[in-house]
């Protein structure tokens, strides 16, 4: 890691503010499409949003943008005649028909997030963070750092706003100085001239491997973040992470460092009880900073620490004083369902991470607690769960499977874990008005003694039992709730 970090990196947009007069078709009705056409609609482009759904939801939308001076076009994608410009909803496969259609006709197409670069103003500053897991949580760790020193910051992406709304003066003219930004492999993927000013890579595991068609694309799509001039920030515990700042990264941006260990000097660490600074100091070689404790860190999981020093090292990349890190912090408020705790009975403590879903945010979880009752289960998505039940094999005192997918986890058990009982819950074989989450969590508290922890961590997607991840957290936490 380099031993000395000052403060550069890119900050200006474009400046293609001015689309009067042309032609964008906007692809995809979903979270970025309507903010994305009401932006365009303001800077005077003509817009044709074409979705291929045609339900009530979505007749609803178009109505909107309609009135607002938007042409939509449902239950199909056309390429509108005369387009010039498409900018794709980031879920939008490259080999989507509309976009091959685009690329064949030497059309740009690009995401929202690269929309919102070029409309940007030029001053405003963008710290942005990637990964496969964490980057909410870090995203808004930063945010509420930047705010407890005083910046006019927002965290924006999937967080809540979208990032083409943050660049766009409110009604009362206001854009905010700073933008923490969270980005996806999608909307990288549709990224080209993206030059935030320091940028995070927090992790790579396999994800979304059908959309990018692999590890290395995928992977490749997330160090699209670190492009010219922007200081480069990594996870020293994750290869994929060091990897992409240093071959897709400028090599003469700052490199500064994270982890759970001593820092060295150019890097951000914990010793004993304290995050500190040999990065953003006066002398890295022989100097440090104390930044915060680990109990201004909620919830102090290891993964968690982590996400502190990431959003630490972003602030002070920024020029945030160190104790504002520490009010940041402790100002933090956990997204739901993140290594939540629920409730205590028994000495067995119940937490919801319903927000893992994947086996490497899984791990993390499971690598947090000494002993757990783990519930599991759900759309695998392809991934491989050998190596996630083979590190946590001695941690386990038993499993509860649930969901499409549970044989597959069963079998991972039988082959590296034998030692430890498990239980299928299959929602078709319940009583009435009994619910999957009360044979669950009915299940675990059996198998709980004093000292363990029943942990909702699936290692896998909702979507084939619930609406979403957030609805099995809740209806999890309900559920420990009747039962104790």
């Amino acid at each position: 890691m380099d031993a000395e970090v000052t403060a550069g990196g890119g900050t200006a947009g474009t400046g293609a503010g001015d689309l009067s007069g042309r032609n964008v078709c906007v692809a995809g009705l979903g979270v970025s499409g309507p903010p994305v056409a009401r932006a365009l609609l303001a800077r005077g482009a003509r817009v044709t949003v074409v979705d291929g759904r045609d339900d009530e939801a979505s007749r609803s939308v178009a109505a909107e943008l309609t009135a607002a001076g938007a042409e939509v076009v449902l239950g199909a994608t056309p390429l509108p005649q005369d387009c010039d410009l498409v900018v794709t909803s980031p879920g939008w496969r490259p080999d989507s028909p509309l976009l091959v259609r685009a690329a064949e006709a030497g059309i740009e197409v690009v995401g929202d997030v690269e929309l919102a670069w070029r409309l940007k103003p030029a001053d405003q500053m963008w710290l942005a963070i990637t990964g496969t897991n964490g980057k909410t949580t870090t995203v808004r760790m930063l945010e509420a750092i930047l705010r407890a020193d005083g910046r006019d910051a927002l965290a924006v992406g999937n967080v809540g706003t979208p990032v083409v709304e943050a660049v766009l003066p409110d009604a009362g003219g206001h854009v905010h100085d700073i933008l923490a930004v969270e980005l996806s492999s999608f909307q990288l993927h549709w990224s080209e001239s993206l030059r935030p000013f320091a940028a995070a890579v927090l992790n790579v595991a396999p994800d979304h491997l059908d959309w990018h068609g692999g590890l290395e694309p995928y992977a490749r799509a997330k160090g699209r973040i670190f492009a010219r001039d922007t200081i480069r920030v990594v996870n020293t515990a994750d290869t994929w992470s060091v990897r992409l700042a240093e071959e897709e990264g400028d090599p003469h941006a700052p490199l500064v460092g994270f982890g759970l260990g001593t820092p060295r000097a150019g890097e951000l660490g914990v010793v004993e009880d304290l995050l500190v600074d040999r990065a953003f100091v006066d002398d890295p070689g022989t100097s440090a900073e104390e930044l915060a404790g680990l109990t201004d860190v909620q919830p102090r999981a290891p993964h968690n620490v982590a996400n502190a020093l990431a959003a630490a090292a972003l602030a002070r990349a920024a020029g945030v004083r160190p104790e504002s890190v520490r009010a940041g912090l402790r100002d933090f408020t956990p997204e739901p369902h993140r290594i939540a705790f629920v409730a205590s009975s028994g000495g067995v403590d119940y937490v919801d991470d319903s927000k893992a879903t994947n086996p490497h945010a899984a791990a993390a979880s499971l690598g947090s607690y000494r002993s757990v009752v783990w519930i599991a289960g759900g759309l695998l998505k392809g991934a491989e769960v050998d190596d996630l039940v083979r590190e946590s094999a001695d941690r386990l005192r038993a499993a509860v499977l649930i969901g499409a997918d549970r044989a597959r986890l069963r079998e991972a058990l039988e082959e590296h874990a034998p030692h430890v009982p498990v239980v299928e819950v299959d929602a078709a074989g319940l009583p009435e008005g009994r619910t999957v989450m009360d044979a669950v969590v009915a299940e675990a508290s059996a198998a709980a003694r004093e000292g363990d922890t029943v942990l909702l961590a699936p290692a896998a997607a909702s979507m084939d039992m619930f609406a979403n991840y957030p609805e099995r957290g809740r209806l999890f936490a309900e559920a420990v709730r009747r039962a104790l």
